[in-house]
């Protein structure tokens, strides 16, 4: 097990040993804090854009779900007649300039996993720049939108936000409650009381903490091919090779094990590059992976990879609570 897994793991696990790290951490509790409390007091540089700007993040290290609720608020807001961007600090990519406007067509490497993988999925105008309000004003300029989505941002603060989501694992939490390096909290928990709105994935349903959404399989797609079929492709009992370079691979794995199938689990780093020869296991068994680990593989995928299409499913009432927002950031706009 890697060094990042084995912390990831007493992170969540409260492992004794981490109270040695206690001094970092309250050295970083002091640099976050006190760069939160200059946005607010607005001393610090910071962009505010002329349509409302929307961030889906989050306060803890490790995936949450972000990708696939940005899916669904892009598809929610386009059926209410709006014009949506995206932007993205695009993580592991390497442009040829800063910002970058990312095409379907373009490779991983080049454009960033996850932004590649939502311009793919639905055509969305999308930037990357790790200087997010320099994203939002190049991708202004380039197109008319009416609503901007920023993909995770929560702590940059040089772009101001008019509404931020925090989505948080429900099975995992905060973990032991601190934050980095002794915990996986980029900001102290009572950062949450800030937000407009905190969802929390996998949960049944609604509390008094936050909204539930959960993460429903929809199909399975060759990873070559593009073909799309449904879940009854393999049989219950199906063993199969099962791929995961996302911030929670255990989650992935739990999905396959819920739809019936016995997954040999292969986790990796998040955001991990892949190659044929780095995919190649023993036994012989079908291959699935997730989407965002797909869209860096079908250079070289074979017949049998596929990947688990997921669709993000929020409350009815997170959907009510969002479209009152909507209504509040855009007041003038009418649904046709």
């Amino acid at each position: 097990m890697a060094f990042a897994d084995r912390l990831l793991a007493a992170w969540y696990a409260g492992h004794p040993a981490l109270a040695l790290l206690r001094p970092l951490e309250a050295l970083y509790r002091r640099v976050v804090m006190r760069k939160r409390a200059r946005f607010l007091r607005g001393e610090s540089a910071s962009y505010r854009a002329p349509v409302p700007v929307i961030v889906v993040g989050n306060i803890t290290v490790g995936g949450t779900g972000k990708t696939p609720m940005i899916l669904w608020l892009i598809e929610h807001c386009r059926k209410q007649g709006l014009k949506v961007g995206v932007v993205s600090r695009g993580y592991g990519a390497k442009p040829m300039h800063l910002p970058w406007r990312v095409e379907a067509d373009q490779r991983a490497e080049q454009a960033g996993d996850e932004p590649l993988l939502i311009v793919q999925r639905t055509g969305v105008p999308l930037m990357i720049d790790p200087d997010r309000s320099r994203a939002v004003q190049a991708l202004l300029a380039s197109e008319p939108l009416d609503l901007i989505l920023c993909d995770d941002g929560m702590q940059h603060y040089r772009l101001a936000r008019d509404l931020e989501l925090v989505l948080i694992d429900a099975a995992r939490g905060l973990g032991n409650g601190r934050c980095l390096p002794a915990g996986p909290l980029r900001e102290p928990v009572e950062r949450l009381q800030e937000a407009d709105a905190v969802l929390f994935n996998g949960a049944s349903a609604d509390s008094q903490a936050g909204f539930s959404f959960r993460l429903q399989p929809s199909a399975l797609v060759n990873v070559r091919s593009g073909e799309r079929l449904g879940l009854d492709l393999f049989p219950a009992g199906q063993r199969l090779h099962a791929v995961a370079g996302i911030g929670n691979p255990q989650r992935f794995f739990n999905t396959l094990l819920g739809l019936n199938w016995q997954p040999v689990p292969h986790p990796f780093a998040d955001h991990a590059q892949f190659s044929a020869d780095r995919l190649s296991f023993t036994p012989p068994l079908p291959l699935v992976m997730t989407e965002k680990d797909a869209v860096k593989c079908r250079a070289f995928a074979a017949n049998d990879w596929w990947y688990l299409a997921v669709e993000a499913q929020p409350s009815p009432a997170f959907s009510a609570w969002f479209d009152s927002q909507l209504q509040r950031l855009l007041p003038g706009h009418h649904k046709p």
